[in-house]
């Protein structure tokens, strides 16, 4: 990147940094048992909801005790269950639509990211009318109140019940586009650990590694703040902590209720904080190869890490101090480097994989393209690069039988 793009990105990071005091930011309320939510209804003087979720949360039953709840309290509940990963276009206008024509007063959004950022994008739809979801990509393009939003996440990664984004899918483009509006910060946000239980291993994987990106990457950037800073310290303290430890036994309550927490506190630190490079690739990635989003960043994270070198060593290694993972004595060098083996080791045990082999050499291009879009000059990340830079990073996340 050269000088002048350089000195325009780190002067567009300044001023938003120094006008985050100024921002409406705000955290959700937080409710600690589902059975709660239809007495918080009932409070506000809802109704009638919109169930948003989808179809595999619903064929096992997952959101059965709270429908009864509802009408046990005579709330009605209209569901739409159709949310697909990687939420389309299609899907929000479908959710749109539903809301509008049930009479609903309010939204629950449970499941996970996917689910939540269909319903953050459906409510910015139903309170902009005449703007499309395209129009509403980027910063500040909704600036209205949405529908009552109320988060219920089922996996402890998006952090999305804390946050002011929704990315949503163009499948003709093959882009995502993602919404950052105030206005898009769930009411109310439900951390029920037993919604948890029994999460598959893979998933509690990608989601545990999702918020561990989210924290790391906001502590790293050059916009933290004492909370953010402090949000992300706990965050990876409880990740490292308690990741394992529900990836190997599903039923550990313990562990399962230390992550919702993490991931909350990760969302905390990236929605004001924001994100970096390895969220805009993974965005291209998912938006071009439907890859998920917990398992992209998982991947990428490590490799970035090792490209910012010194820009992130002191950070980095704060974060593994605070961690226990590694010493006070260590020099920073060193526990930056142990905490990116620890990233690798918490990958391989996990099994998660240590390359992507969707890539394609041809699509490096405009997906470097978009990813440097979508991050210049927006994410305050410790070393800038420019497209033809983020294109050497794609080839590196390649299997190496692939690169000619």
């Amino acid at each position: 990147m050269n000088v002048l793009e350089k000195l325009y990105c780190r002067t567009y990071q300044l001023v938003f940094r120094l006008a985050l005091p100024a921002l409406p930011y705000r955290e959700p309320q937080l409710l600690g048992a589902l059975r709660d939510l239809p007495l918080y209804l009932q409070k506000q003087g809802v109704s009638s909801v919109l169930l948003i979720t989808d179809k595999p949360l619903r064929a096992l039953d997952m959101t059965r005790s709270l429908e009864q709840d509802l009408d046990m309290h005579g709330i009605s509940c209209a569901v739409f269950d159709d949310v697909v990963p990687n939420p389309t276009v299609q899907n929000v206008e479908d959710c749109r639509a539903l809301y509008l024509s049930s009479g609903a007063q309010a939204m629950v959004a449970f499941g996970g990211g996917s689910v939540m950022d269909c319903a953050k994008a459906a409510g910015a739809r139903v309170a902009r009318p005449n703007k499309s979801v395209q129009q509403m990509g980027g910063l500040l393009k909704v600036l209205r109140k949405t529908p009552l939003l109320i988060a219920v996440p089922t996996t402890a990664g998006t952090g999305s019940e804390t946050t002011l984004a929704a990315v949503i899918t163009d499948p003709v483009t093959h882009h995502k586009y993602p919404i950052n509006d105030f206005a898009l910060i769930p009411e109310l946000a439900v951390l029920d650990y037993h919604v948890t239980l029994g999460l598959p291993p893979m998933v509690t994987a990608t989601t545990g590694m999702d918020a561990l990106t989210h924290a790391v990457e906001a502590y790293i950037g050059r916009s933290t703040t004492a909370l953010t800073r402090a949000m992300a310290e706990e965050a990876v303290v409880l990740i490292a902590q308690y990741l394992r430890r529900a990836y190997e036994n599903g039923s550990d309550a313990e562990a399962r209720a230390k992550m919702l927490r993490a991931a909350y506190c990760a969302g905390v630190a990236f929605t004001r904080s924001y994100v970096g490079y390895v969220h805009g690739v993974a965005h291209s990635l998912g938006g071009r190869y439907g890859i998920p989003h917990g398992l992209a960043n998982a991947i990428i994270l490590p490799y970035f890490l090792e490209a910012y070198g010194a820009s992130c060593q002191k950070p980095l290694a704060k974060l593994a101090r605070k961690a226990a993972l590694a010493g006070s004595s260590d020099s920073d060098a060193t526990a930056a480097q142990k905490f990116i083996t620890w990233v690798k080791s918490m990958n391989a045990a996990m099994q998660i994989p240590t390359s992507i082999p969707e890539i394609r050499v041809e699509d490096i291009p405009a997906m470097a393209a978009y990813a440097a879009k979508e991050s210049n000059p927006l994410y305050p990340v410790p070393k800038l690069m420019n497209r033809r830079e983020l294109e050497a990073m794609y080839i590196r996340l390649m299997p190496k039988e692939d690169i000619k």
